[in-house]
This record gives structure tokens, sequence and C-alpha cells, in this order.
């Protein structure tokens, strides 16, 4: 036990009553008091003090660890919600991307397609003026042979036919004539036909139709 000299007496006894500061913890259990009044009272209040203290950090202490869990389960439940939100836009934008993707993919079909028909339209007109052509030209050749073939019948028979050789030189002028038309046909349709390829480029090109 440890004994307590009048002056720290004193001193510990002002110190409670000016400041209201006492001695806390285990010292208060090694004090020698039996003797003096004013120590064990001294004693008694610095105890009941010391457990006043001590009920209060441990109130406080508890406190605050429940106040640490609560922080700790928001912490969790907001890196959830964080994953959640930072998947969510990562799903956005991969949906948005296949969009764009899906988008180009419509676009470039869309543009063979149409590059297809053009195709296809001019290839079908090339064959359609070939076949005119062809058709013309054997009509024009068989009509010119047979009109050729009479001319020379009567010329070798000697047989003077009038009507034969004006026949003759007039087929030969609407043959001419015939073939110019048929080419300025087939050169009107084919300029037609780039004309409006090109007009229909110039179109699908417009940002009206995008």
């Amino acid at each position: 036990m440890i004994k307590i000299s009048e002056d720290v007496k004193k001193q510990l006894l002002k110190l409670a009553e000016d400041k209201n500061i006492y001695l806390e913890g285990n010292i208060l259990k090694i004090i020698n008091a039996s003797e003096d009044v004013e120590l064990q009272e001294y004693i008694k209040n610095a105890r009941q003090k010391d457990d006043t203290m001590r009920e209060k950090r441990l109130e406080i202490t508890k406190k605050v660890q429940s106040q640490n869990v609560e922080l700790l389960e928001w912490k969790t439940k907001n890196e959830k919600i964080n994953g959640q939100l930072k998947e969510a836009l990562e799903k956005a934008e991969k949906s948005e991307h296949q969009a764009l993707k899906l988008k180009e993919e419509a676009e470039k079909s869309k543009d063979s397609a149409l590059s297809d028909l053009d195709i296809l339209q001019r290839r079908t007109q090339n064959q359609l003026i070939e076949s005119i052509v062809k058709v013309s030209l054997w009509v024009i050749s068989g009509i010119g042979v047979i009109t050729t073939v009479m001319f020379a019948i009567t010329l070798f028979k000697g047989i003077e036919n009038k009507i034969v050789e004006s026949m003759w030189s007039n087929m030969f002028g609407i043959l001419l004539t015939n073939s110019f038309s048929i080419i300025g046909t087939i050169m009107g349709v084919k300029y037609a036909a780039s004309n409006g390829g090109s007009t229909k480029n110039k179109k699908c090109n417009c940002k009206c139709h995008e």
C-alpha cells in the first residue's frame, strides 16, 4: 500500500476542489487511507468519478464500434451499387457499340444491294440494246439482201424495171437513215441510263437519306 503525505493530500484535495480533477485507475486501490477520513472521502469520490468516466468511455467505444459497423455496411453497399452501375454502363456502351456496328453493316448491305441493282439494270439494258441492235441489223440486212438480189436479177436478165431500181435506191437511203436513227436511239438510252445512275448515286449520298 502507498501512504500519502500530508502535503500531497492537501494538493490532491485542492486540485479536486478547484478544478474537479481526481486520480484515476488502479492507483486508487493501493493508497492507504485507513486513518484519514478526508482521504477516504477523496478516494471514494475519485472511484465514483473514475467509474462514471469508465462507463462513458465504454459507451463512447460501443457507439464508435456501432458507427464503424454501419460505415462498413454502407461502404459494402456503396461498392456493390458502384459495381452494378459500372456494369450497367459497360452494358450500355456495349449495346451502343453493337447498334452502331449493325447500322454500319446495314448501310454497307444497302450500298451493296444498290450497287448490285444498278449493275443488274445496266446489264439488262445492255442485253436489251444488244438484242434490239441484232434484230434491227438482221432485218436491215435481210431487206438489203433481198432488194439487192432482186435488182441484180433485173440487171442480169436485162429487164428494165424502174420500180425495182427506185426501190433499191430508196431502200438503201431508208436503211442508212434507220441505221443513224437506231444508233442515236441506242446512244440516248445509254446516256439516260448513265445519267439516271449518277442521279441515283447522288440521292443515296444525300444526308437526308442517311
